[in-house]
C-alpha cells in the first residue's frame, strides 16, 4: 500500500450514550500520576507498555521513539512482557517496515485503528504471524505537538468507542512526561555550537597525536642458552635409563643415557658365533685342500664368507658401543623430565637433551604476525620477567627470522634472538619466562594508537 493511500475505515465497537465511567477516570488519573514520578526515561518506557492495560485491556503493547520527527525514523524501544527487545527480531524488524508503509509524517501523529485491511499486500503475511486482529495507534506528543513516538497496542476484540479518548489523552500525557524526564536535546541530536573549550581540546589532540613516539610491541619470551651442545639419539632405539635429573651439572665423558641393548647383543652373540662356525669351516677347506680338489674349490668362497661375518660382528660391536651416549662438553643438563624420555622410542638423530654453558645465555622471543613491527639489529629491548616483573632487564636485538613459523597451536610468529649486557647476566637463569617489550622506529601517537585498526581495514578493504 502506497504511503499516501487512506487505509480503509477499521469500524469501532459503539454504545448508547452512558454517564462517565467514575472508576476509568480514576485509573486514567493514577496512570498520569505514575508517569510524572517516573525518575528515568528506562522507568517510563518500562510503565508506558505495562501498566496502561490498567486502563484498557490488550495483548501486546510496543513502544516507538524517533530521533527526528518523520515516520522512516522511528525505532522499536521497549514491549510489554519482554525485558529485552532484539533489534534485529523478526517480529521488531516487521513492525517497524509496516509502520514505515501505513503512516506518512503527516498522520502518524493521529489516533488510528488498523486491522489486516490496513496492511500492504507484502506484510500482510507477518500480521498473520506477529499481529492481532486489531491494533491501534496512539501518538507521543511534547507540549508544542511534536511527535516524539508512538504506543501500538493489540488485542482480539475491537477496540471501544469510548476507550480511544482516555488514550489519546494519556499518550499526551506519556509524551509530556517523557519530555520531563529526558532533555529535548536527547530527544533530537541537533548540531551544537563548539565552544571555545572545545576547541582548544581539539587542538591539544590534533598536537597530541602528531608527537613522535617510538613503536613498541609486546611478545613473550624466554631466556635459553645460546650455542648449547645438542645430544641426540645415535641410532634407533628405546631409551632404558638417563642417569642424570634435568637441570644438573655434568663434566665431560660422563653417560648421560642408555639404549635398551637387549636385541642388539642377541645380534651380537648370534653373529659371534656363526663367524666362529664360518672360520671352523674354513680351516677345514684349508687342510683339506691339499688333497681334495673339492675342498679347494670351497676355499675361496668359505674365505669370502669368514670376512663377511666378521663385518657384521664389527658392526654390531660398534651398535653396542654406541647404546651408552656421554657428555661432550661441561654445562647444564637441559631436558624435559626422566618419564618423558625413559621406555620412549627414538630415532637416529632425534633430539633428546642439550648441554648449556650457564655464561652463554641469550633472549628468545616469539613476535605474534599482528603483532609485527620493524625491528633492526641493535634494536632496543626491555625484558619484564615473571620471576621479578618490577626490574626490567635491557637487552638488543640481534638477529630476527625471515619466515613466520607456528607457535602456540595455530599462532605464527616471527622469532627474535637478543643479547643481554654482561652486566646482567650473572643474574639470569636459563628456563626463565616474561615478556619483552620490543621498541622499533619512530612514529606518530595517532599511528601508534591506530595501527591495529588501520591494518584491519587495509585488509578487509584492500586500500
Amino acid at each position: 500500500m502506497a504511503d499516501n493511500q487512506q487505509a480503509p475505515a477499521v469500524s469501532v465497537s459503539k454504545s448508547a450514550p452512558q454517564s462517565p465511567d467514575i472508576a476509568a477516570v480514576s485509573k486514567l488519573l493514577q496512570l498520569e500520576s505514575m508517569a510524572r514520578a517516573a525518575s528515568s526515561a528506562e522507568a517510563l518506557q518500562f510503565m508506558i507498555v505495562n501498566e496502561t492495560r490498567r486502563l484498557v485491556p490488550y495483548r501486546q503493547a510496543y513502544l516507538f521513539l524517533s530521533a527526528h520527527p518523520i515516520k522512516r525514523d522511528c525505532k522499536l524501544v521497549t514491549a510489554s512482557s519482554i525485558a529485552i527487545i532484539e533489534k534485529n527480531a523478526p517480529f521488531a524488524t516487521w513492525l517497524e517496515k509496516i509502520l514505515g508503509k501505513v503512516f506518512t509524517s503527516e498522520n502518524i501523529s493521529t489516533q488510528r485503528l488498523l486491522d489486516v485491511a490496513s496492511c500492504p499486500e507484502e506484510l500482510k503475511e507477518g500480521w498473520n504471524e506477529y499481529s492481532l486482529p486489531f491494533v491501534l495507534w496512539t501518538p507521543l506528543k511534547m507540549p508544542d505537538g511534536t511527535f516524539i513516538g508512538g504506543l501500538w497496542m493489540t488485542r482480539e476484540t475491537p477496540w471501544q468507542e469510548n476507550e480511544l479518548p482516555l488514550l489519546k489523552r494519556l499518550g499526551e500525557t506519556y509524551g509530556h512526561a517523557y519530555v520531563a524526564v529526558t532533555s529535548r536535546k536527547d530527544l533530537y541530536h541537533r548540531p551544537r555550537t563548539v565552544t571555545v573549550a572545545v576547541w582548544v581540546i581539539i587542538v591539544f589532540l590534533l598536537l597530541v597525536f602528531v608527537k613522535p613516539i617510538k613503536l613498541s610491541a609486546l611478545a613473550p619470551a624466554e631466556i635459553i642458552a645460546k650455542e648449547p651442545v645438542v645430544v641426540s639419539s645415535p641410532m634407533d632405539g628405546v631409551i632404558s635409563d638417563i642417569k642424570f635429573s634435568p637441570n644438573t651439572r655434568v663434566s665431560t665423558g660422563e653417560t648421560l643415557f642408555v639404549l635398551e641393548d637387549t636385541n642388539l647383543r642377541n645380534e651380537y652373540n648370534v653373529t659371534e658365533k656363526t663367524l666362529a662356525v664360518a672360520e671352523a669351516e674354513y680351516r677345514k677347506a684349508s687342510q683339506g685342500s691339499f688333497g681334495d680338489t673339492k675342498s679347494k674349490a670351497q676355499v675361496s668362497l668359505l674365505q669370502a664368507q669368514t670376512e663377511l661375518h666378521k663385518s657384521k660382528l664389527e658392526f654390531a660391536r660398534e651398535l653396542l658401543d654406541k647404546i651408552t651416549v656421554k657428555a661432550e662438553k661441561n654445562g647444564l643438563l637441559i631436558y624435559s623430565d626422566k618419564s618423558d624420555w625413559i621406555g620412549k622410542p627414538v630415532q637416529v638423530g632425534e633430539r633428546v637433551m642439550e648441554i648449556a654453558d650457564t655464561n652463554k645465555i641469550q633472549l628468545k622471543i616469539n613476535l605474534s604476525i599482528d603483532d609485527a613491527i620493524v625491528l633492526k639489529e641493535g634494536a632496543k629491548v626491555d625484558v619484564f620477567l615473571d620471576a621479578d616483573p618490577l626490574h626490567p632487564v635491557e637487552a638488543t636485538v640481534s638477529s630476527t627470522s625471515y619466515m613466520a613459523e607456528k607457535y602456540n597451536q595455530d599462532t605464527l610468529s616471527y622469532r627474535v634472538y637478543a643479547e643481554f649486557d654482561d652486566v646482567t647476566q650473572s643474574d639470569l637463569r636459563i628456563g626463565s619466562q616474561g615478556t619483552a617489550k620490543m621498541y622499533g622506529e619512530r612514529v606518530s601517537v595517532f599511528f601508534y594508537l591506530f595501527r591495529r585498526p588501520i591494518s584491519y581495514v587495509r585488509q578487509l578493504l584492500g586500500v
